[in-house]
């Protein structure tokens, strides 16, 4: 005997469409594993979790690691072409602030991908996975049957058995709650309402010039935060997928800012109930009650923005990150690492998770190693990388937002 396996045929199930369980799907599907992917929204436009995205070096090494080509080539297309600038930090009256500086090894390429709309991100992951994914399936729960697999059971009635289901449900995991139904992440006390400004509005509207091509950090002296970020497309989606992939459908969308408007839940004056109950048009005008003595031009600014596009949520984190389990049930993404949006991290750790998994799955296909020793393997990896994106964001969290609910910890791994 070598010690090798024997080779699989899998099945694997994946629990959510997110950005990290399309992309693991796309891996799989590239190296021939046999996955599926159940997706609870009814559509892939129905979901709300923000616009622009950060890439890092990390995060687009995964992500062409697990497409093929042709969705690969669509990805560098419809990348954000003016990002790369840096940032800048002002105060509420555009009175520069200090900045920290980073550096990224890809400046100087004019195809990095570095930044991306998460909707059209979200279509070129699904480019391709046709038969793959079935929207519309509300994950209810699962059970280990006697020969080793996994049944996961969905609101409809329906089931569906594999070798491997994959926990890439979010930050609100049904497959976690269940098998481990202690483990949640922590409320932040960070409340932030995400928007979005048509860029032509707001130059129209008269955004200087050097708030135009780079994130901006306004950081009030009240204690309320806004972020703007510009997404560039590089070539408009519906034309850039006119060229590489004719027939591919795809979310028609104009260059923007992302809005990210924020304050600890202490200068809320509300309950989170009314907060989240709030429409759109209403959370602007919250935004703009709380702005009303900001420079002339944030404030045009803020009034160009489109009220539908417009939602609360609480910044949550996970602290510590603990593996799984390992076995059949494997955990991906925010559902085992949620962190702050700050410092842009927790998409490219969730595409990072795929590459890694998707590396660990085929090699138990092949024989290489054994299931459990594949999910162990991964996790360990993940659990460094996962964890050091994770301190980088509540570092960064703790610079840009001020106060919150973890500061009375000793330290970050505490």
């Amino acid at each position: 005997m070598d010690g090798r396996e024997t080779p699989r045929d899998l099945r694997v199930l994946v629990i959510g469409g997110g950005i990290g369980g399309l992309c693991l799907a796309q891996g799989l599907r590239r190296a021939g594993v046999d996955v599926r992917v159940y997706e609870r929204d009814a559509a892939v436009h129905r979901r709300t979790q923000g616009y622009r995205l950060h890439i890092s070096p990390e995060g687009e090494q995964a992500l062409r690691e697990c497409l093929p080509p042709e969705a690969a080539a669509l990805l560098t297309a419809t990348a954000n072409s003016r990002y790369g600038y840096g940032m800048a930090v002002y105060d509420e009256h555009l009175t520069e602030q200090w900045s920290p500086r980073f550096t990224d090894p890809r400046a100087a390429d004019p195809d990095k991908v570095d930044a991306v709309d998460r909707v059209t991100l979200r279509y070129v992951l699904l480019a391709g996975l046709d038969g793959v994914v079935s929207f519309g399936k509300q994950f209810t729960g699962y059970e280990l049957t006697p020969d080793g697999e996994v049944t996961a059971h969905f609101a409809d009635g329906t089931s569906a058995t594999g070798s491997v289901l994959v926990a890439a449900d979010g930050v609100n995991s049904t497959v976690r709650a269940q098998c481990r139904p202690a483990d949640r992440p922590r409320d932040l006390g960070i409340r932030t309402i995400f928007g979005r400004i048509p860029m032509a509005d707001a130059v129209r509207d008269g955004l200087p010039e050097t708030l135009q091509d780079r994130f901006t950090w306004i950081m009030g002296t009240d204690g309320h935060k806004l972020g703007l970020m510009p997404m560039v497309f590089r070539t408009p989606p519906e034309e850039a997928v006119a060229r590489l992939w004719p027939g591919l459908v795809i979310e028609e969308s104009e260059d923007y800012f992302m809005s990210v408007f924020s304050m600890h839940r202490s200068l809320l004056g509300m309950a989170d109930e009314e907060l989240y109950a709030m429409d759109g048009a209403r959370l602007w005008e919250l935004v703009r009650e709380r702005t009303a003595r900001w420079d002339p031009h944030l404030r045009r600014i803020l009034a160009a923005a489109s009220t539908d596009a417009t939602f609360a949520v609480a910044v949550r984190a996970t602290r510590p990150i603990e593996p799984w389990e390992p076995g059949p049930v494997i955990p991906l993404g925010d559902a085992v690492h949620a962190m702050p949006p700050s410092g842009g991290v927790g998409a490219n750790t969730a595409v990072r998770d795929a590459a890694v998994l998707c590396r660990a799955l085929v090699a138990v296909e092949r024989g290489a190693v054994s299931l459990e020793a594949a999910a162990a393997s991964y996790q360990g990896e993940m659990l460094k990388y996962a964890t050091e994106a994770l301190n980088t964001s509540l570092e960064v969290a703790r610079w840009s937002l001020g106060r919150n609910d973890l500061d009375d910890l000793d330290d970050l791994g505490g």
